[in-house]
């Protein structure tokens, strides 16, 4: 089944049509900025701009960086507040799949990528704007668990460890891993996974950081899907495959 998939970020908005078969881009995606400020019109724009790009009249799956129940936003940490209680039917058209982008992208990676065929826990990190989370059971996804606003020395992690800090804060690879690490510590003992996937677009990097991250005997891998898994995720949802909230 073809489905167009769309990521909402902080600072791009990316969409791609998908085989949910396999998980494969059928087309190159499109990246066009996320507007500023990045209220629900502009950016409901933005996502009318790569519908229209595709020509795309099939079904749609859009992420959006905040907690999603039923299908309403309901935080925004990342961008514009106005989105918190908009329904995503009512912005982006009736049928379309709305979820929360760091889930999509661990559906994407359970799926088809570093989670494929693993028991127990799987937590998935993505490191961008700023940290969002995936957690899985058995396969099986507890959604919108929002752990990058876990406190780690009386800051939200992400407000210490996101990929943003590192660019803002001109960190190394060495000591921004030092970051990661004291926050994924944190994360295995509260959570105990089997396994550790880091997503997002710091993950086509993970040679320059992952190397000096160790968790003893929880493996910490980059998500195979780089940072297109938002995009298959949201396809997948849109097809029915794990829609959840």
């Amino acid at each position: 089944m073809e489905v167009l998939g769309i990521d909402i970020g902080g600072s791009g908005i990316k969409g791609a049509t998908v085989d949910t078969s396999t998980g494969e881009l059928t087309r190159e995606r499109l990246r066009v900025p996320t507007p500023q400020p990045s209220a629900p019109a502009p950016m409901a724009l933005a996502v009318r701009q790569i519908v229209e790009h595709f020509s795309w009249t099939g079904p749609v799956g859009v992420t959006f960086p905040g907690v999603v129940l039923d299908g309403v936003i309901k935080t925004a940490a990342n961008v514009d507040r106005s989105w918190i209680g908009v329904k995503g039917a009512d912005l982006f058209g009736e049928g379309v799949a709305v979820l929360n982008d760091a889930d999509a992208a661990g559906l994407a990676e359970v799926a088809f990528g570093a989670g494929r065929d693993r028991s127990g826990v799987v937590l998935m990190l993505t490191f961008g704007t700023g940290i969002g989370s995936a957690l899985f059971v058995d396969g099986r996804l507890v959604p919108n668990t929002e752990f990058g606003h876990i406190e780690i020395r009386g800051k939200e992690a992400e407000h210490r460890a996101s990929d943003h800090v590192r660019e803002k804060d001109d960190l190394g690879w060495h000591e921004w891993a030092e970051r990661v690490q004291e926050y994924l510590t944190h994360m295995r003992d509260l959570l105990s996974p089997t396994l550790i996937i880091i997503g997002g677009g710091v993950s086509k990097k993970a040679d320059k950081f992952l190397p000096h991250v160790d968790l003893g005997d929880t493996p910490v891998v980059p998500a195979e899907l780089l940072n297109q898994a938002g995009i298959v995720g949201a396809a997948m949802a849109a097809s029915g495959f794990g829609r959840a909230g």
